[in-house]
């Protein structure tokens, strides 16, 4: 793991690293999961990525934070809360209640869609879209397409993984990527 430029000198990749468990062959055979869950279970751990997000986030003045399903939902409903602002979930279909707009995207085996409720991002409104991990860029690139048909103006994209060598970032197209921990090879 390399660390970005982008950090303040604060940052403690180390405190976020350990805290991030290699599960060899989940999925499924040859895939190695990184796991967020025991950095979520370290509140100092938790607590310093969320600084990080909102030292980041704070002076460009987000409207909103678009979390995507699942683990996304546990980073984003915790910097819209620092940051005094409200939050969106992103699902997988047929999770949300109410009238949806969709964005289908390409898995490994397949595909599948995202939604998030109609109306829920008004136009011009400046939002983070924030998820855990960006690996090969099909989910962020959905959900990039779903707030731009609402008319948001996106800020940037947070993780606080990146699997560098899948190359998602590309996927962002010129909007900023944030993610401390870089993932240079498999």
């Amino acid at each position: 793991m390399t660390q970005p430029t982008h950090l303040p000198p604060e940052a403690d990749l180390e405190l976020l690293t350990k805290c991030i468990r290699d599960v060899p062959d989940f999925p499924k055979s040859g895939i190695v999961f990184k796991d967020i869950t025991p950095l979520c279970a370290d509140p100092k751990a938790f607590r310093h990525f969320i600084e990080l997000l909102v030292s980041h986030y704070r002076s460009q003045k987000p409207d909103l934070i678009v979390a995507i399903d699942a683990r996304g939902f546990v980073f984003g409903g915790a910097l819209a809360y620092e940051l005094g602002i409200g939050v969106v979930l992103v699902r997988k279909k047929g999770k949300l209640p109410a009238d949806t707009i969709e964005a289908e995207y390409d898995l490994e085996y397949g595909s599948a869609t995202l939604e998030m409720h109609l109306g829920s991002i008004q136009p011009g409104q400046k939002v983070i879209i924030i998820d855990d991990l960006l690996a090969t860029g099909g989910t962020i690139e959905a959900t990039i397409r779903l707030c731009k048909q609402q008319g948001a103006d996106i800020l940037g994209c947070a993780f606080l993984v990146e699997l560098a060598f899948l190359h998602g970032r590309e996927k962002t197209g010129d909007i900023p990527v944030f993610s401390p921990i870089l993932v240079d090879g498999e």
